[in-house]
């Protein structure tokens, strides 16, 4: 199963890197295989989230299919400045109950790192939601701290797809920024 969850991390990351809308069909069924892996591993807060993986994969494709309603696709935008507080807060607010959540009710040996990264992945999805270049950041970091805690729980292949994720976000970052700023320039003629 890790090793499936592998290739999909990998096909994800591919259309994600596109921007490609179909990356939300991965995203659906990717977490599905993800969450029998860290069931098994006792990685309990990441096992929950890939239940919000799929949910966010529907409001995903949604969100980027229809702007405002209409049918047309969402562009690469910046995370408005209003955000950065409450997006902050959200996390803050999940690690305290996911980590209170591991430590009282599961069996856990990792549940401040697992609800650490749980809850910056769950910032860093609705982010990619939004398509919010800012988000490939985010992930950079997570990615790096998840290496770290697949290793420690030995699943190295997933290990391994954290660490390209880590370095593929930093592309991502400055491709979506390129992309970004190449599209907003196309739709304002007079800032040339």
């Amino acid at each position: 199963m890790e090793i499936l969850g592998f290739v999909l991390g990998f096909l994800y990351l591919w259309l994600e890197l596109r921007a490609s809308i179909y990356l939300w069909i991965v995203g659906a069924i990717m977490p599905a295989v993800y969450a029998l892996v860290y069931f098994d591993a006792g990685l309990y807060a990441d096992c929950g989230i890939q239940i919000y993986y799929i949910l966010a994969a529907v409001y995903g494709w949604w969100a980027w299919a229809f702007r405002h309603g209409e049918k047309q696709e969402t562009p690469i935008l910046s995370t408005p400045r209003r955000y950065v507080l409450p997006l902050a807060l959200v996390a803050l607010v999940c690690f305290v109950a996911l980590a209170w959540l591991l430590i009282h009710c599961t069996d856990s040996t990792v549940p401040y790192s697992d609800a650490f990264t749980t809850s910056l992945s769950i910032v860093a999805m609705w982010m990619l939601s939004r398509k919010y270049v800012e988000q490939w950041l985010v992930w950079c970091f997570v990615d790096a701290l998840y290496v770290a805690l697949y290793v420690y729980k030995d699943l190295y292949f997933t290990a391994v797809l954290y660490a390209v994720y880590a370095l593929i976000a930093i592309y991502g970052y400055y491709d979506w920024k390129r992309r970004m700023c190449t599209s907003q320039t196309l739709n304002n003629p007079s800032a040339l």
